[in-house]
């Protein structure tokens, strides 16, 4: 397999990481209900919302929220929601300058979740699926980054092209195998971190059980999310610890992941140790899930370090 590049000194650095988020930017139409409802079934709801999400644009809040420098690359439609998607991102602080508009509608997603937080989501990919191929300008803000963080809601030849600029940079890889889908050969021998749940680690492994041996032939470096029981990190140096999560009363866990993800390439790229900054990131995940909706739940720094620091 290709070398990885070298990770950075284990010390946390004076100046904001430089994460670079190739992902998608959906607007989520989110609906509230007592449980979730079976196949043909139709159930009453409490509430619902409207919020800018997508899991590009969600860890690219997350990151930046968290400390970093953060850029989104992807694709936006030319409607309504394309303009309220763009507004969010810019007040949270993330540099859309590269971010495409594409004539048609946005992402949609429609999400529901039950009284226990828990949730199913169905996505429209919209314009996200025209973001093909990469100019020079986004090869560039790339290979400018300490951090790369891609997921599986854009064209997967996209992602290979984001990881090969990376490569070519000295930019670490980060990918979040969300959705499960098949990773191309060319990305496995690209990505230094794979950040996955226990259903992506599964279908990524054809296992009925997540199997770390296995997903530690995808990548150098694992980290498996575990919910309520926290996450577990593993490398191909022999490492694998559980580290386990912040209590917290979970109404929302939407976001959750993706505030841990994005956390995650932060304090990686601030030099943590991976241990570490998945200790750190599980108190952004935590955090993120004691408020409802997608991008507005999403963690400040502060409220991370405040909840590292009551359950240290």
């Amino acid at each position: 397999m290709a070398a990885s590049p070298p990770a950075p000194p284990e010390a946390a650095v004076s100046t904001p990481p430089r994460i670079v988020v190739a992902g998608s930017a959906n607007m989520d139409l989110v609906g509230f209900a007592g449980r979730l409802p079976r196949p043909g079934e139709t159930v009453l709801g409490d509430d619902f919302v409207m919020t800018p999400g997508g899991k590009g644009a969600n860890q690219a809040i997350a990151a930046a929220r968290a400390g970093a420098t953060c850029t989104l690359l992807g694709a936006i439609g030319s409607d309504a929601f394309g303009v309220t998607i763009k507004a969010r991102l810019n007040a949270s602080g993330v540099d859309t300058t590269h971010l495409r508009t594409s004539y048609g509608s946005s992402g949609v997603a429609v999400i529901m979740v039950d009284r226990a937080g828990e949730n199913a989501i169905l996505v429209n990919p919209g314009a996200n699926s025209t973001f093909a191929g990469l100019s020079a300008a986004e090869v560039a803000v790339i290979a400018d980054g300490d951090v790369l963080l891609c997921q599986q809601e854009i064209p997967p030849d996209t992602v290979v092209a984001a990881a090969r600029a990376a490569r070519s940079g000295g930019t670490r890889v980060i990918l979040n195998a969300a959705p499960a889908r098949e990773l191309p050969a060319e990305l496995v021998e690209l990505v230094d971190l794979l950040v996955v749940n226990e259903s992506e680690a599964a279908a990524i492994t054809g296992t009925t059980e997540p199997d770390l041996a296995g997903l530690l032939t995808v990548a150098p470096r694992v980290v498996l999310t575990l919910g309520a029981e926290g996450a577990r990190y593993a490398d191909r140096d022999g490492r694998d610890e559980t580290i386990p999560a912040y209590e917290v009363e979970a109404v929302d866990s939407t976001a959750a992941g993706d505030a841990f993800t994005g956390a995650l390439a932060v304090a990686w790229g601030e030099g943590r140790d991976l241990v570490d900054a998945v200790r750190w990131a599980n108190a952004a995940g935590a955090a993120c899930a004691r408020t409802v909706g997608a991008s507005g739940s999403l963690p400040a720094r502060a409220d991370i370090d405040a909840l590292a620091e009551s359950q240290a």
